[in-house]
């Protein structure tokens, strides 16, 4: 069973940074892209940052600039580095890998979510 393990959430000031970080173990199958969305009390899920093999990266439009997305491919693990952070940013984030099951088949798998709070 894939799992997704991911950390870095917390408390942060407004203008301050965080570095959220997601494993994933027992893959099996090719990565095709991993990322990251997020979801804030009363809102839907949204796309914040997505990177596609090989290193292709795409952010929601609210935090160019500001947020970075990377992976480790030896490690299977993404990362997102956020900085000038803003209480609009608080939110649920939660990592996604689609694996290539077969070649016209991929399936997204989710981390548990970790909680970002942006507040003074």
């Amino acid at each position: 069973q894939v799992q997704l393990v991911e950390s870095g959430g917390g408390l942060v000031q407004p203008g301050g940074s965080l570095r959220l970080s997601c494993a994933a173990s027992k893959i099996g199958f090719v990565i095709n892209a991993m990322g990251w969305y997020r979801q804030a009390p009363g809102k839907e899920r949204e796309l914040v940052a997505t990177i596609r093999n090989p290193t292709r990266t795409e952010y929601a439009d609210s935090v160019k600039g500001r947020f970075t997305i990377s992976r480790d491919a030896a490690k299977n693990t993404v990362y997102l580095e956020m900085n000038s952070l803003k209480p609009d940013d608080t939110a649920v984030y939660y990592c996604y890998t689609d694996l290539q099951i077969d070649v016209a088949y991929v399936k997204r798998y989710w981390g548990q979510g970790t909680q970002v709070t942006v507040s003074s």
